[in-house]
């Protein structure tokens, strides 16, 4: 198995739009203790996916590292070393 972490974004800031470097995620809503139930998502072939808790846009580009957002604040404390 590979010993590998899925990126995790969280929109405390309450952007309509998060930009990331990933297709498959985690958003968390906010960070703890005002965080939703952390759901794992995959965009498949599509560039954009919306959480079904807090209805955040989320858009893929591709110039981005993985594990980073575009604001930066978006990027959740366990993706940094």
């Amino acid at each position: 198995m590979a010993a590998t972490t899925t990126p995790k974004f969280h929109n405390d800031m309450g952007v309509p739009l998060i930009e990331i470097g990933d297709k498959e995620f985690e958003c968390t809503g906010a960070r703890p203790p005002f965080d939703h139930p952390h759901v794992y998502i995959d965009m498949g072939e599509e560039d954009e996916a919306v959480c079904p808790y807090c209805s955040t846009l989320y858009r893929y580009d591709k110039t981005l590292p993985s594990g980073t957002a575009r604001p930066e604040e978006a990027v959740a404390a366990s993706n940094v070393d």
